[in-house]
């Protein structure tokens, strides 16, 4: 009894460890910069065999974590309907085919230029050249470029890596001595069963699993739904995994079938907690792993390999991306993002270790290659933020103003802008607008308005977009210090003309006054009045009641705003407390 009671401790401390690697880990190096998969790789390697010595079996928890990225492609799955995945087909067998296929053979030709056989060459840069997906999906999300069009083209490139498992290790079954002892037929019945897996998991997706969460969701069972999402997941992974594909490729299968259903939202929901632990996991996991008695013995060698494998394989992805017309900057993103190896080496080299294609030691080696290669990824992404090539915005297509005259200059056509402009045009007003925001020009062009290209912080632009001749400037920009800046230029530079600016909070709206406006809005505030009015009215309140006392918080906001563009804000903050306090008083 007691040696199952010190067992139960035991593990009970290795999982306690492993939330409190992560709970520390993580905030830390993101609040320093670093990100948060860095912090788990950390993490991982300050609780590992090479760390305190919490775990001794990385492995066991790395194949255990692997189902975090499994869910984290269910869920991208989910968003990426259909229509949406065939859209992308010539980004994935276009630009995949054609950076998997230059990577291949560049690395290939780097293990042979560091004195490996072909073979052994081939399937050290096969390794090197698929790309983590875990990595690079959570540094695509914590950066918001999943759903960006650059980011779309990224995991265009991860699906192709992962169509490619099946007949890469076909290829290192071939390159074994002896062929591997299997045939071509047998090579053929694999893919034949592969491409079958697919098919089925299609069928049951298109016929099946709509009903399944009908029927569930009739039972009223909440737990039922989370377990019926998770066999989903899970059941789709394993049915790739037999037909020798990826687990993540069945899972991303799986989502984009049910990413419109009416069960989309609720399967998100189910899913998005143990993917976010189990992708924590798997983090952790590649951290333990990362043996330090191989890399001591053998640190020249496999420092040299990493620095090789990923300046070659980052000097082919920004080739191949501005071959294909990528900008400079995606391209130099791209190539900063992809540059290590996967998870899938670790496959892919065990298995080639299996047919005796390379030995124990090579296999330790090329592993903490690809180890050390994922966890100076992070740290690759923040140089190229700080150091690389700001995007730039392209103004082809787009005019810039000269000699325009307007009753009114509009500064800033967003949101605010556009609803703004409405009552002026409505009236006949002739109406000049700029704009810095390239989209948003070219789509106020798609409803039949025209915005110039320009910066309504420089006096030439303001010169030329009118601003002297027209009868009341308009400053709708969402940056609060860009249109401060731009109040100061237009009072100064034009002193006659009335200026009417957008201000985003009350202390903005302050500096706007101070900085000479004739007129100012806080961009929530009446709205929030509004709905404040009506929020009496349904509670039961007299419509003049309301009326009323819409009228008197009005007032009072105007003294608390001319108190504090005299007195200072921190004036303008004390007097807001006593109003509060003298309502509530009234109140009582």
């Amino acid at each position: 009894m007691a040696v199952e009671a010190s067992g139960a401790a035991s593990e009970l401390v290795q999982v306690v460890s492993l939330l409190a690697a992560g709970v520390v880990a993580v905030p830390l190096f993101k609040r320093l910069g670093l990100g948060s998969v860095l912090g788990y790789l950390v993490a991982g390697l300050a609780i590992g065999p090479f760390g305190l010595g919490l775990f001794t079996d990385a492995h066991a928890i790395l194949h255990v974590a692997e189902l975090g990225v499994v869910m984290f492609l269910f869920i991208i799955g989910l968003e990426m309907e259909p229509s949406r995945l065939w859209g992308m087909r010539r980004e994935i067998f276009g630009l995949g085919l054609a950076q998997v296929g230059a990577c291949i053979g560049a690395l290939t030709l780097v293990g042979v230029a560091m004195g490996l056989s072909p073979a052994v060459a081939f399937v050290a840069g096969t390794g090197f050249v698929l790309t983590s997906t875990a990595i690079v999906m959570q540094l695509l999300e914590e950066r918001g470029s999943l759903s960006t069009p650059k980011g779309q083209r990224i995991v265009a490139i991860l699906l192709l890596e992962d169509l490619a498992i099946v007949p890469l290790l076909a290829l290192v079954a071939l390159l074994a001595p002896g062929g591997g002892g299997t045939s071509g037929s047998e090579h053929v019945i694999a893919i034949a069963i592969a491409l079958g897996s697919v098919a089925a998991l299609i069928a049951a997706g298109r016929w099946l699993l709509n009903p399944l969460f009908r029927l569930l969701a009739a039972s009223k069972a909440r737990e039922v739904m989370t377990a019926a999402a998770l066999l989903v997941v899970l059941g789709s992974a394993l049915a790739m995994q037999l037909g020798g594909l990826s687990m993540a490729m069945g899972a991303f299968l799986a989502g984009v079938l049910l990413s419109e259903s009416s069960f989309r939202h609720q399967l998100e929901a189910d899913i998005e907690p143990f993917r976010g632990i189990l992708l924590g996991l798997f983090f952790l996991g590649v951290g333990m792993s990362l043996d330090l008695t191989v890399i001591g013995a053998n640190w020249a060698l496999i420092l040299a390999g990493v620095a090789a494998y990923m300046v070659v394989k980052s000097l082919v992805i920004y080739g191949v991306a501005r071959v294909l017309r990528a900008s400079h900057p995606e391209a130099m993103e791209r190539a900063a993002l992809m540059a290590q190896g996967g998870e899938f080496a670790f496959v892919l080299y065990a298995a080639a270790a299996s047919v005796g294609l390379i030995d124990g030691r090579t296999n330790a080696i090329l592993t903490a290659t690809i180890i050390l290669s994922m966890a100076v990824t992070p740290l690759m992404v923040i140089a190229f933020d700080r150091l690389g090539p700001k995007p730039s915005v392209s103004t082809e297509g787009l005019d810039v103003p000269e000699n325009l005259a307007g009753s009114a200059l509009i500064i800033g056509f967003g949101r605010f802008g556009q609803i703004a402009s409405q009552p002026l045009i409505s009236r006949g007003c002739s109406v000049s607008i700029i704009d810095t925001n390239a989209a948003n020009i070219r789509l106020a062009e798609g409803f039949g308005f025209k915005v110039y290209y320009g910066d309504g912080t420089r006096l030439d632009i303001l010169h030329a977009a009118g601003a002297a001749t027209a009868r009341a400037i308009l400053i709708c920009v969402d940056e609060a210090e860009t249109a401060k800046r731009i109040a100061e230029i237009a009072r100064a530079e034009f002193p006659l003309v009335p200026v009417l600016a957008r201000a985003r909070d009350r202390e903005h709206a302050v500096e706007l006054i101070q900085a000479g406006v004739a007129y100012q809005i806080r961009e929530t505030v009446e709205s929030a009045l509004i709905f404040g009015e009506q929020a009496l009215l349904t509670v039961g309140d007299e419509p003049e009641a309301a009326s009323e006392v819409m009228a008197e918080v009005r007032r009072r906001d105007a003294e608390r705003l001319a108190l504090q563009t005299v007195g200072g804000i921190y004036a303008g903050r004390e007097l807001i407390r006593g109003n509060a306090a003298a309502a509530a008083h009234e109140a009582g």
